[in-house]
């Protein structure tokens, strides 16, 4: 049986979406239950931050989880095809108006709010700016708001939730969609099967989703 650990929310949706045209069937998950067992497959319902964990410890031989948290996490996967599904991005952002880098020269260092720590810290490392990040898990545009932060590193989708709080993009980081990985040791146990999901998985998805990536 192949172990398939999804992301909650719209992505799973989209996913199982797939699945059901795929197999002809309905792929759903009931209520509030959080394994889906259906032709072959076990579907794991778990959070978006915790699919990486899953498939890299080998409890899930396959998952689909977003570029962001992949490098964010650095986990250990492969990473097997871009299904182009999720696109958001990872940026810079602060009060309209305030600059990264007049602010750098006023302050000498900045504190940074964010909950893609990993991600923010690399930036500012590679751009000579000496940071302070303070990881948050919620409500990361109210940082700047009320002077926790300088600045914020977040996931942006349309940039609706910026404008109306008065903040603005400053840089991208990272462009991000959700990927589909595999665990290693199951990638090459499970070769076949794996590789022939993947090709169903391209079938069901429009053309220009279709781009395979590096593992």
């Amino acid at each position: 049986m192949m172990v398939v650990a999804l992301p909650k929310g719209r992505i799973a949706k989209e996913v199982l979406g797939l699945f059901s045209q795929i197999f002809g069937d309905e792929f759903q998950f009931s209520g509030r239950k959080l394994i889906l067992e259906k032709q072959g497959f076990k579907f794991l319902n778990v959070r978006n931050w915790d699919v990486a964990v899953y498939v890299e410890q080998g409890v899930a031989d396959v998952g689909i989880v977003g570029l962001d948290v992949l490098e964010e996490l650095k986990s250990r996967v492969f990473r097997l095809w871009d299904l182009g599904l999720g696109k958001c991005r990872v940026s810079v952002a602060g009060q309209v108006g305030e600059e990264v880098e007049q602010r750098f020269r006023e302050k000498g260092k900045l504190k940074i709010a964010t909950k893609l720590t990993h991600l923010a810290r690399s930036y500012f490392e590679e751009k000579g700016i000496p940071v302070e990040v303070l990881k948050l898990n919620g409500s990361i545009e109210l940082a700047p708001l009320v002077g926790l932060s300088d600045f914020i590193v977040d996931i942006v989708e349309t940039g609706q939730t910026l404008q109306e709080n008065g903040l603005e993009e400053k840089d991208v980081i990272l462009y991000s969609s959700a990927h589909f990985i595999a665990n290693p040791n199951s990638f090459w146990k499970k070769r076949g099967e794996i590789v022939h999901l993947l090709h169903q998985l391209k079938e069901a998805l429009p053309t220009e989703r279709r781009a395979v990536i590096s593992q």
